[in-house]
């Protein structure tokens, strides 16, 4: 039987969400000058606040205005390994790593699940020792610069779940042989808490903690 344990990353594993940080680490190392377009960004949260547009394309726009339409993966990979080491010193919920040394100790595979950007939160995940990562990917052009556009879905709700399982059909790991642990604060992520074997509750959202009562989910804090 193949042990497995899937950690969402923002607000599981971190005290906060690392996407906004991110850009403006980003735009602080390498443009300063587009901080001027941090209204337009506003902008586009009310949009999807509004529910004129959907979350993936928040990300787009967002990762246009500040990081640019194309970047080189060299030069975000500088801004993601300084992001990642900042992450490490400031962001990581000292709970969540006692819980990776157990799971990893206890001879499980480590994969991080997120719907944050694969182009810093490998680097995260990396950081952390997780052996896998399923997050939003992002388009390569045929001069292999990164695009400001999702490749394939952006790993959030039902997403995840399918990213999850195209994963492991990759991986040429079968369901039934598997025994899954999933870690998440959030109750957008119910479709793998319902899909996996033992579903934790971390840090849970008041949402998330009162689904967790319902189904007599475990919940753990992270944050002492």
């Amino acid at each position: 039987m193949t042990e497995l344990a899937i950690y969402d990353m923002d607000r599981t594993i971190t005290r906060v969400a690392t996407y906004t940080p991110f850009l403006l680490h980003s735009v602080r190392r390498r443009a300063p000058w587009r901080l001027v377009l941090v209204p337009v960004v506003l902008l586009s949260m009310l949009a999807y606040a509004c529910k004129l547009i959907d979350r993936g394309r928040l990300k787009e726009i967002n990762h246009a205005l500040l990081l640019g339409r194309h970047n080189r993966p060299e030069e975000l990979a500088l801004v993601a390994g300084s992001f990642a080491d900042e992450t490490m010193r400031t962001n990581i919920l000292p709970g969540a790593l006692r819980q990776i040394a157990e799971d990893r100790a206890a001879g499980r595979r480590l994969v991080m699940a997120t719907a944050s950007y694969r182009l810093y939160a490998g680097t995260i995940a990396e950081r952390l020792g997780f052996d896998d990562v399923i997050a939003t990917n992002s388009v390569a052009g045929l001069d292999g610069r990164i695009r400001a556009k999702i490749d394939g879905e952006n790993s959030y709700g039902p997403a995840k779940l399918r990213m999850i399982e195209a994963w492991m059909a990759a991986e040429r790991l079968v369901r039934a042989e598997c025994r899954i642990r999933f870690y998440s604060d959030h109750a957008s992520d119910s479709p793998v808490f319902d899909w996996c074997d033992t579903p934790v509750a971390a840090n849970p959202s008041a949402r998330l903690r009162a689904m967790a009562a319902e189904k007599g989910w475990p919940v753990v804090d992270w944050t002492r």
